[in-house]
């Protein structure tokens, strides 16, 4: 039998109370991490981390957008398990899909203080408790394919996960020097508790939805997708990858759906 992938290591994961967070510690946990949930949902957090066995998780109400809030999940993290060899910033909100000619700007604030200036105060503090420990540490964010294909999400969402892909590609920049690597992935549509919320559609409308405009036919993208990916830029077998927006999209934003060559 394979040793598990992070055998020992130490994971802090935000957003990961719902959705593609919850799906990425379960299967961290599966592959012997310790991980800490970090999230806002403090009743759905401490089930999952009940869930996946107290021995092997945390939960830890955070609030990305409080800077002293990501301070102090880092150093309870740090206090706990002695070290952070992973984080998997992964917390956002998608907003509402308005005209740029209405947009609230509130609203874009807002949208920017989670899925930017709360994704950048992770790398900052986890990224300093890596280089005081020495860990050649793996810092994977959320992204989008919104980010990537124009029209694909509101304007304030495209705004920060575009924002996103010269964060991760900076932070790389610097922080190699450290041994520490830093990557993103890019989903396509995925039936999340966020984004059923917002169209007000059950999961199988969104599957169906996102499935029609992939040019990967025969798979639905789940969430274990998503988390498989991050698995992968988060364990050593991704070790001299870094700088990288990895697209777990099936071909979505390479492809143009508008012009049929093949059929």
């Amino acid at each position: 039998m394979s040793k598990p992938r992070l055998e020992g290591k130490v994971a802090i994961i935000t957003g990961a109370a719902s959705g593609i967070g919850e799906a990425t510690a379960r299967l961290f946990a599966e592959n012997g991490a310790f991980v800490v949930i970090a999230d806002i949902q403090d009743e759905l957090g401490q089930s999952v981390a009940a869930s996946i066995g107290l021995d092997k998780s945390s939960y830890r109400h955070c609030d990305v957008r409080d800077e002293n809030q990501v301070q102090e999940t880092v150093t309870f993290t740090l206090e706990k398990y002695g070290r952070i060899d992973v984080l998997f910033s992964n917390a956002g909100i998608i907003g509402p899909p308005t005209s740029i000619l209405d947009m609230n700007l509130e609203e874009l604030d807002n949208t920017i203080a989670v899925n930017v200036r709360g994704v950048a105060a992770t790398i900052k503090h986890v990224a300093r408790a890596m280089v005081q420990h020495k860990t050649r540490g793996s810092i994977i964010c959320t992204m989008s394919v919104a980010g990537i294909v124009g029209g694909t999400g509101p304007h304030a969402y495209s705004t920060s996960k575009s924002a996103l892909i010269g964060l991760v590609r900076s932070t790389a920049s610097e922080l190699g020097k450290d041994g520490i690597r830093v990557n993103g992935v890019s989903p396509h549509g995925v039936a999340t508790p966020l984004s059923c919320g917002l169209s007000g559609t059950e999961p199988s409308q969104v599957e169906a939805i996102c499935s029609s405009t992939s040019c990967l036919k025969g798979v639905v993208l789940k969430t274990r997708h998503v988390a498989e990916a991050v698995l992968f830029l988060a364990s050593d077998e991704s070790l001299f990858i870094s700088g990288h927006n990895l697209a777990v999209d099936g071909g979505f934003s390479v492809v143009n759906g508008g012009f049929v060559l093949y059929q």
